[in-house]
């Protein structure tokens, strides 16, 4: 049996990857000094990271995967619990990216070290709660989830737009911006 909305998730969670790892890239490269900030670029990924997981993505997992498990598993109860309270610290950790960066734009170079550690903290703990989702929940979920709960939420995922195709291709352009901006290897751009 095919879980359509496991495969969207994991499927949105490497897209989320790239930009992380992207961001990542683009900082340490900008410490040593191999590029200059293009910060018109770290704003649009920042953006992206703001608007697709954490308008999109954690809110879809928490009102299907999350609820429907919730009724079906008490072993899965404190991983749930841990992953909505990540989700819900999700704006703070993003406006605090956001913040640093903004504070980077404004005082230059002397901004880069909160900047760089800011992108750090972010990446690392987005990398540890996908790693729970995908290596603590999926098992739980495919363990204690019946056919008629998957077709439920495989519906909702579905129904709910595609974050890459939806919003009249909003999140694609976005993410087409940015790997036409960030330079190589992490993009086309110069």
């Amino acid at each position: 049996m095919t879980i359509q909305s496991l495969d969207i998730i994991h499927d949105e969670h490497r897209a989320l990857a790239a930009m992380l790892s992207g961001l990542r890239a683009i900082a340490t490269n900008i410490e040593a000094g191999r590029l200059k900030p293009d910060f018109d670029l770290l704003a649009s990924m920042v953006e992206y990271i703001d608007k697709v997981p954490e308008k999109v993505h954690h809110p879809k997992e928490d009102q299907y995967l999350f609820a429907k498990l919730r009724l079906r598993s008490a072993d899965a109860l404190p991983v749930i619990e841990r992953l909505e309270a990540e989700h819900r610290q999700g704006e703070a950790r993003i406006n605090a990216l956001r913040a640093a960066l903004a504070s980077y734009r404004q005082q230059g170079e002397a901004g880069f070290a909160d900047f760089h550690e800011a992108v750090k903290t972010y990446v690392e703990q987005e990398w540890k709660h996908m790693n729970a989702e995908e290596r603590e929940l999926f098992p739980l979920a495919k363990a204690s989830l019946t056919a008629e709960d998957w077709a439920e939420i495989d519906a909702a995922f579905l129904a709910n737009d595609n974050p890459w195709q939806g919003a009249a291709g909003e999140y694609e352009a976005l993410f087409s911006r940015i790997v036409n901006l960030a330079p190589a290897p992490v993009g086309l751009g110069g």
